[in-house]
This record gives C-alpha cells, structure tokens and sequence, in this order.
C-alpha cells in the first residue's frame, strides 16, 4: 500500500469489520473511497469521519448480491 496517494478505492462491506477498517487504513494514507453497503446510516456516519479526518470519501448504498447495483457501482 506504499502508492495508494491519491488513487480510486471501492470498498464493499465498509460499513463495518473488515471493510470499514480497511476504509480508515486507506483514507489515512490518502485513497480516495467509494464506500459500500447495505447500511446507509453507517456508510454515512463512517463517511464523516474519514472527512473530518482529512480524508476523502463517497459512499452508495449497494447490495452485492446485485448484478445491476455492482454495474452501478462500477459506473
């Protein structure tokens, strides 16, 4: 993760565990996210956080066991 600055990062699952501690690793090296997942409440929280950090990040709400909202996502 040495030449993470500044690069695009999806995270699915960031909404906890794993994948929201992975978000915070990565937003404190300086990724730019795109948090997702099911829990709009706690994407939107953790989402302040990383800004009020410093860092930069979006989230979308997406199941993905969807094939269009993963197309979405994508996009």
């Amino acid at each position: 993760m040495s030449n993470i600055q500044d690069k695009v990062v999806i995270i699915t699952g960031a909404s906890s565990g794993i994948g929201e501690a992975t978000a915070k690793e990565l937003a404190s090296k300086g990724a730019k996210l795109v948090l997702a997942a099911r829990r709009e409440e706690r994407l939107k929280k953790l989402q302040e956080e990383i800004q009020k950090n410093g860092g930069q990040a979006i989230y979308k709400v997406t199941d993905v066991t969807s094939y269009e909202q993963m197309e979405e996502l994508a996009d």
